[in-house]
């Protein structure tokens, strides 16, 4: 009897916990998405070097 009544209990909660799930729904827009991207790169890249500098880098005992 005892037996029978945690089942029951435990059923009844169960639905009852059912019930109180949060509902998740995913609506489309009636308009279309509109993304506009004006994106402008400009990259230089200067190097100067001398050749005091020059030599250093072909120097193996340096690196």
């Amino acid at each position: 009897m005892v037996k029978a009544a945690f089942l029951l209990l435990g059923l009844s909660s169960s639905i009852v916990i059912s019930g109180c799930t949060p509902k998740v729904e995913v609506a489309l827009s009636e308009k279309p998405i509109v993304i506009n991207l004006n994106i402008n790169i400009k990259h230089e890249i200067n190097v100067k070097a001398d050749r005091e500098i020059n030599e250093l880098f072909n120097d193996k005992e340096v690196f």
